[in-house]
């Protein structure tokens, strides 16, 4: 069998790479007899083919017992193939490690090499039994007159108590020792168990700070130091004393060693050891910032990360001392290494403030700007080519743009909403700027964020008043321009934004010089390529500036403006009626409401007649007849008026997260009892019962004299059960014809049941006059006479902004505690403080004192009346309804 040897294995591999498996195949089948004979070599020989094809994906758990066989085998190459096997494929559910007890005894106690190689193996496949039954042995092995030995035994003994927790104990104040061990190998293996154990509970080592202070200041190797500096981090926070104590070392070893790795190790802990803080913590936090910026110039890139990373940590506490570096740090955002450009990015977001949220903006901007066929990355050879030599800080590299992917774009369009939006706007000072940004940001992006440019479009002009203006101004170019719009369709493009366009030129349309103008803009037929959300905006949006400059138009009327509103009607008219047949119910509801609406308006545009105008009372008819309902009868068309209010008669404010939550429940208000009552159940009866019911009831009652049996049918149940009504007797006509109407009443409330209101012949309970509710019309626009002088804002270029005021905390109900900010709130309707203004030219309806309405109206309770026998409602005297309130 020339396959004897693991050498021979791997030739036969690399001879058989057409038929690998074939080959594993027969070489498995071979490995199983020689694993079975008598012969240790051969069988060790085998173990070790097997340890190879296990390496490469082929199991070798069927032979595990063989593997046991090579540990025990006396002979110290033979072993060493036992534990390597036993290592590379035993795991905890291993069966025979059970068998390994008293063998990794034995070994412990053997030669020094054994010893070694029981240690190193103990060390991987160390279960919780095993660590129980061997703490003791591997304790005493600290004692051990080798170093390399004690060396090893350390750190087993960490598997051990990781396994073992009981033995935590007496390990810990064992370890203690070993810190004073006269090897410094032991001492290095020692603090890196230390350190290891710190992570979960740091607070039970502390004892061992003065141990290793000694250590930091006295040690000259590196590699420990940094485990030691590493654990004081872990330390410090536990210990406020510490942090005192460790500045001057840490500082001097800052400022002395040449070791980087060192370097940044003392860096960070000082950083997560709150090292910085205070007077004392300035100048080392200067020291540090310095430092890491030194890296960041490095060629190395890993130093590029790794300063970068440490820095996003410094930058809540020292932003001032990062802000020196800003043109460094921004110079990384454009590196050819996706990694450092994401963590130069998470840098940047943490050092915005007030004076630099503007330049950082502009430059993170200008990516998103670049063209991406422009912005090709080097090849890896040439990367490789570059970095080969090193290169100094200040030597020159070649400009590389960063990859112009669709997530990277993403991530960075992402990064310019949130630090310019975090905590409501707290860095952004001129709103103007801002809303600009957000617009560009729109036609540059070309991935999906348009929802969330649309939702800080509407929160910030709801919030900040005196930006309205010029956002007024700035969407009205945005929905005049077809870009958007004829790449609706793409998927990187951000048309949710013409939802906010179109949202804030029809609330805020008092701000628009000529409404009338963006009305064909909103109309045009290639609208219908939007989201259904979009066009229901946009149909809103023509309703609500429509109804402006009709008002507007009203004040000013002439004779001459009759065309032009009646073909702006039409035209809406015409537009709107596309989309009534909708596939979209808000789409549909809102094109319905608007038609009827503007088809009620030409209706009145068309039979509207001129009027001669008075000199005394322009707004009073010719007519020398007076008559009160004409006599006020305005010169033009009185539905030029009918938009305006519906719109216009609330003002528009953000509203605190928790405003509903603080709305207090009236009182008599039960928000768990049913407003409308289920029908009751029929009562479930067995045969036996509805027999005994039946004799026990006898004959039928006399009624007028005759005799009459119930009508209504029992109907029989599958498992015997027999269903009868709750009232078993006979009825009049009278009490049938109210049990109707009673059903029929609980019914029209019912959402779930169609009600049949065809005219029927029957007399119906509900049909007078006294019934009918009256509707009052208080929010109507008042008729009283206004200052006709009233110029309406409009677009100038001349217009200076002011100093912003942004509503943050929102509006809450009347005694309610605005809490703290948590997120943002979300605009709301609510009822203007200030009252509408009145049109100047109506007259104002008049209204008795005790009828006039100036607040919330109270709720109205409902409460059933007790249903009477006789089939008629009780009257009044008057002919009126009792006051159900009070039964």
């Amino acid at each position: 069998m020339w396959e004897r040897t693991l050498q021979d294995l791997i030739r036969g591999l690399r001879a058989n790479k057409k038929d690998e498996s074939k080959f594993i195949a027969k070489a498995v089948d071979e490995i199983r007899k020689e694993i079975k004979s008598d012969d240790m070599e051969l069988k060790a020989g085998a173990v070790l083919k097997l340890t190879y094809l296990d390496m490469v994906g082929y199991d070798m758990n069927w032979a595990s017992f063989h593997v046991v066989e090579v540990m025990s085998s006396p002979r110290f190459h033979l072993k060493s193939v036992g534990y390597l096997a036993a290592v590379q494929s035993f795991d905890q559910e291993t069966d025979v490690l059970m068998l390994t007890t008293n063998l990794l005894k034995k070994d412990l106690t053997s030669t020094p090499a054994d010893i070694a190689v029981t240690l190193n193996g103990l060390s991987h496949i160390a279960t919780p039994d095993l660590a129980r039954d061997l703490s003791t042995e591997l304790i005493s092995m600290l004692s051990h007159s080798r170093a390399h030995i004690r060396k090893r035994a350390i750190l087993a003994l960490y598997k051990i108590m990781v396994k073992y927790p009981a033995a935590m104990e007496q390990g810990v104040s064992r370890l203690k020792e070993k810190l004073d061990d006269p090897d410094p190998g032991v001492v290095a293996s020692t603090v890196n168990v230390i350190c290891e154990l710190a992570r979960k509970k740091p607070e039970d080592y502390l004892l061992l700070a003065p141990q290793l202070f000694h250590l930091l200041t006295t040690s000259n190797n590196n590699w420990m130091l940094i485990k030691i500096i590493k654990l004081f981090g872990c330390l410090a926070p536990y210990e406020p004393r510490l942090v005192r104590k460790l500045q001057p070392p840490i500082t001097e070893l800052i400022s002395t060693t040449p070791a980087i790795s060192l370097l940044y190790e003392c860096v960070h802990t000082c950083i997560i050891g709150g090292m910085l803080q205070g007077p004392s913590g300035d100048s080392l936090a200067r020291m540090c910032v310095s430092k890491l910026a030194a890296f960041i110039e490095d060629a190395d890139q890993n130093l590029k990360y790794i300063a970068l990373l440490a820095l996003v940590k410094i930058v809540p506490t020292h932003p001032h001392l990062a802000a020196e570096y800003q043109d460094t740090i921004l110079a990384s955002v454009n590196d050819q290494d996706i990694s450092i450009r994401m963590r130069a990015l998470d840098l940047v977001s943490a050092m915005v403030t007030p004076s630099n949220l503007q330049s950082i903006v502009q430059q993170i901007l200008s990516h998103l700007v670049a063209d991406s066929s422009s912005s090709s990355l080097p090849t890896a050879a040439q990367s490789l080519a570059q970095h080969t030599v090193p290169a100094s800080p200040s030597s020159s590299r070649p400009h590389i743009s960063p990859s112009q992917s669709p997530a990277y774009r993403l991530v960075l369009s992402q990064r310019i909403l949130t630090i310019c939006s975090q905590s409501m706007y707290e860095n952004v000072t001129n709103f103007e700027w801002y809303i600009s940004v957000l617009v560009d940001l729109a036609h540059v992006a070309n991935v999906d964020v348009g929802a969330q440019i649309r939702d800080q479009l509407v929160d910030v002009v709801v919030r900040v008043k005196g930006v309205r203006r010029y956002a007024v101004k700035l969407t009205y170019t945005l929905l005049c321009d077809d870009t958007l719009l004829f790449n609706s369709r793409d998927d990187g493009s951000c048309t949710e934004v013409l939802w906010a366009a179109a949202w804030i030129c029809g609330e805020y349309c008092s701000e628009l010089a000529e409404p009338q103008k963006l009305l064909p803009y909103l109309l045009r037929p290639e609208i219908a390529t939007l989201s259904p959300e979009i066009i229901a905006v946009y149909i809103q949006a023509v309703s609500k500036i429509f109804g402006h400059w009709a008002a507007e138009i009203a004040q000013r009327w002439d004779d001459d403006d009759l065309p032009e509103v009646k073909s702006t009607v039409e035209l809406i008219l015409g537009r709107v009626q596309e989309f009534v047949s909708s596939s979209d119910v808000e789409v549909q509801e809102r094109a319905a409401n608007t038609l009827q609406m503007f088809k009620f308006i030409q209706a009145d545009l068309n039979a509207y007649k001129p009027r001669p105008v008075n000199a005394d009372n322009p707004f009073a008819e010719a007519s020398s007849s007076f008559d009160p309902i004409t006599a006020a009868e305005p010169r033009f068309p009185k539905s030029l008026y009918l938009l305006q209010p519906i719109h216009g008669a609330y003002e528009l404010n953000p509203v605190a997260l928790v405003a509903q939550a603080s709305v207090s429940i009236p009182n008599g208000l039960d928000l768990d009892s049913w407003i409308v009552p289920p029908p009751p159940d029929p009562v479930s009866v067995t045969d036996a019962e509805a027999k005994s019911r039946k004799s026990s009831k006898g004959k039928a009652k006399e009624v007028n004299g005759s005799k009459s049996k119930s009508k209504r049918k029992q109907k029989e149940g599958t498992n015997g059960v027999t269903l009868i009504p709750l009232e078993d007797e006979t009825e009049t006509p009278e009490q049938r014809e109210q049990r109707v109407a009673e059903r029929l009443d609980r019914l029209r409330d019912d959402p779930y049941y169609i009600i049949d209101d065809r005219p029927s012949t029957s007399k119906r309970i509900h049909d007078d006059v006294d019934s009918i509710p009256v509707v009052r019309l208080d929010d109507m626009p008042s008729l009283a006479a206004a200052d006709d002088s009233r110029v309406f804002p409009s677009l100038r270029d001349d217009y200076t902004p002011s100093s912003f005021t942004i509503d943050r905390d929102g509006e809450m109900p009347e005694g309610a505690v605005i809490p703290s900010r948590t997120m943002t709130p979300t605009p709301a309707l609510r009822e203007s403080n200030t009252p509408t203004r009145m049109m100047a030219s109506f007259p104002q309806y008049e209204v008795e004192d005790d009828e006039v309405r100036t607040s919330t109206p109270e709720p109205i309770k409902v409460i059933r009346s007790k249903k009477k026998t006789t089939g008629k409602k009780k009257r009044t005297q008057n002919g009126s309804l009792p006051d159900l309130s009070n039964p």
